[in-house]
């Protein structure tokens, strides 16, 4: 799977232009999305300096990307007659989505299983739904000990 992974915001804390912050598991998180053969391209607004201090930042932190903002590391606009600043990726992992950024255990997951947002969130109802139901069953009951 190709992944673009958005910096400021997603990788770290907002600072820009400086470098935030790690967000809790997001570099174990890319280094094991790395480790399962995915494509992570990074995708910044940032550029020049600023761009490359990300990119040594992530690499001092062991997660090398197959490109930076372009679908593949040769990518040129004389190279390709379909250059585009829009990205061909499966996924996009951004603080920017709709709904927030998830934390990167789920993200994860997401990936790793194939699951959908609302793959998660109706696990995590149906789950709730069992665990109460489990507790009012629970609560139904006569201890063995009292007749």
């Amino acid at each position: 799977m190709t992944i673009a992974v958005d910096f400021d915001g997603t990788i770290v804390k907002h600072r820009y232009p400086a470098i935030g912050e790690e967000i809790p598991f997001a570099i174990d998180t890319l280094k094991m999305l790395i480790n399962d053969h995915h494509r992570l391209i990074l995708w910044s607004v940032r550029e020049g300096k600023l761009l490359e201090d990300a990119i040594s930042w992530c690499r001092e932190r062991g997660v090398e990307f197959y490109a930076v903002n372009r679908d593949y590391p040769e990518e040129t606009i004389e190279n390709n007659q379909h250059f585009s600043r829009k990205l061909k990726v499966d996924v996009w992992i951004d603080d920017r989505n709709l709904g927030g950024l998830p934390d990167w255990g789920t993200i994860y997951r997401m990936i790793s299983q194939r699951k959908t947002w609302d793959d998660i969130i109706n696990e995590e109802l149906s789950s709730h739904h069992l665990d109460t139901c489990k507790d009012q069953n629970a609560s139904k009951k006569k201890p063995w000990w009292k007749f």
